[in-house]
């Protein structure tokens, strides 16, 4: 499981009933069956495709229509896609900029308006420290998630005495099927497992930020070394040591 389930656990934990989206059926009500054994809540899945920003817009009508209120909001879904730019599908990449950013938009829009008019709400934005350098290897993801950290840092400003918080949590590697789904399997940074944070620890620190109403959160200390690294390193020495650890580990000198 990745860090949207862990995250769905401390959820369920605190005894917050949930809305589950995804886009499998199947794997909402596998997720669903065993977050309801943790506590005596209200799990709801829903089957969409974000991939398509069209399905945003649904996904929020029907979730009105069922007349439930969203106090938290966790813009969990994003994609991968490996491989050097001229190289790599770009009907693939326009899709992930559609998931990572046109639907995150439209969700945090439309939610962000309804916690405005009753005073309060949280969301919390699942950005990534791919935020922080660009990303050779994964050159569209990395860009989605500078906007993704961009955006949130700016519409927080915006909300910030409207009684909402808006949290960007910034993991680094992890231990989920994100590098499968994105064709990474033969990268340098997957090939050694031991630098692949735990899913379950990244969603406590991005949980225990959100409730403490934080601005964002760099998960693992060895991430916010990196972070802080890349803020006074030159861009181009920034796009080097990425592709070192990102390009395949049978890539010839």
């Amino acid at each position: 499981m990745g860090i949207g389930f862990e995250l769905a656990k401390l959820f369920a934990q605190d005894g917050y009933n949930l809305v589950l989206v995804a886009r499998d059926q199947g794997e909402l009500d596998s997720a669903a069956a065993e977050l309801k054994k943790m506590n005596h809540i209200d799990v709801q899945t829903i089957a969409k495709d974000l991939f398509d920003p069209e399905n945003a817009f649904k996904l929020y009508d029907e979730i009105k229509t069922k007349g439930v209120e969203i106090g938290i909001l966790v813009n969990n879904a994003g994609h991968g896609h490996y491989g050097e730019f001229i190289d790599s599908d770009l009907r693939t990449e326009l899709k992930i900029i559609q998931l990572n950013i046109s639907s995150l938009v439209v969700l945090t829009k439309l939610f962000l308006k309804d916690m405005v008019q009753k005073k309060e709400g949280k969301i919390l934005n699942l950005s990534s420290i791919a935020s922080k350098s660009p990303g050779p290897w994964q050159s569209v993801y990395h860009g989605t998630k500078a906007f993704v950290q961009s955006f949130t840092e700016a519409i927080r400003y915006e909300v910030k005495d409207k009684g909402i918080s808006v949290t960007a949590l910034l993991p680094g590697a992890t231990d989920t099927d994100f590098f499968n789904k994105a064709g990474m399997e033969s990268s340098k940074i997957v090939q050694d497992k031991s630098q692949l944070a735990d899913p379950a620890d990244v969603a406590k620190d991005g949980y225990k930020a959100l409730m403490s109403g934080d601005d964002m959160v760099v998960s693992g200390m060895k991430n916010k070394m990196q972070v802080g690294m890349a803020a006074v390193t030159p861009d181009e020495k920034n796009a080097a040591k990425m592709a070192k650890q990102q390009e395949p580990a049978d890539k010839k000198k």
